[in-house]
């Protein structure tokens, strides 16, 4: 599932727990203030939204390439992850998560409520599928960072979603940046690096792929890929049928 660079927490993995953004310290991204769904207007012209899940190995810069791609495009939005951890200092309920109790949580699975969800350190994390359709009804686009295990989830309950893949640009590379910086022990940095040897291995199931080898390129692909999705024809119908009216059809 996906992962305060913005964020959604990922998947559940049936007798262990996903490898996915946001474990650092034990803790998913949160979203970032200023970025919950439905909290800015949509562009006038816009039709339905549609959804961009990005998935990378850990030191990828995914972090960083989500963060300018947010900054850089008013209508591109993260959604609210349901959690039953306790809210931390500073949390607001809405706009960092929206806090439930397991039970309420596990009812929610069971009436398929959730894209995907996951257990993370004793505390389960979902995306809500009624919080994406709202925004994508209002004309936003709806980012979802997400590991690879989450996206298999992702791609069943919203198969029109587009999907990147970001790949370092080589194995070198990727343990250079783990290990420079400095927030992870020898053991996890290990463990980050096998845990790329098996999601690299994922990237045909991605409808894009994007080299993180020059930051602004990959930036500007990233940017080109959510923008040429706005003009999907499902994403433009409505419009479209508004036009054809005009000309007596």
């Amino acid at each position: 599932m996906e992962k305060k660079v913005p964020g959604v927490p990922s998947q559940k993995l049936v007798g262990g727990v996903s490898p996915r953004r946001g474990l650092q310290k034990g803790r998913p991204h949160k979203a970032r203030p200023g970025k919950e769904l439905l909290t800015r207007d949509a562009s006038p012209f816009r039709g339905r939204g549609s959804v961009l899940v990005i998935s990378a190995p850990s030191g990828a810069g995914k972090s960083t390439l989500v963060r300018r791609l947010i900054a850089s495009l008013p209508d591109l939005v993260f959604s609210i992850s349901h959690t039953t951890r306790p809210p931390r200092e500073g949390e607001k309920e809405g706009r960092d998560y929206f806090f439930v109790t397991r039970h309420r949580f596990e009812r929610m699975i069971a009436a398929g409520e959730f894209v995907e969800w996951a257990e993370v350190y004793g505390h389960l994390y979902g995306t809500s599928k009624a919080q994406i359709e709202k925004a994508l009804a209002a004309g936003r686009d709806v980012l979802l960072d997400i590991d690879v295990q989450g996206y298999q989830q992702v791609r069943k309950r919203l198969p029109e979603a587009s999907s990147v893949f970001v790949m370092p640009p080589s194995f070198l590379e990727l343990k250079r940046r783990l290990t420079h910086r400095h927030s992870d022990s020898p053991q996890v940095v290990e463990r980050r690096l096998a845990a790329a040897r098996q999601e690299i291995s994922h990237w045909p199931d991605y409808d894009y792929l994007v080299v993180n080898d020059r930051l602004s390129l990959a930036t500007q692909a990233l940017r080109a890929i959510t923008q040429a999705g706005r003009f999907r024809r499902q994403n433009q119908a409505q419009r479209a049928q508004e036009i054809c009216k005009t000309f007596g059809g």
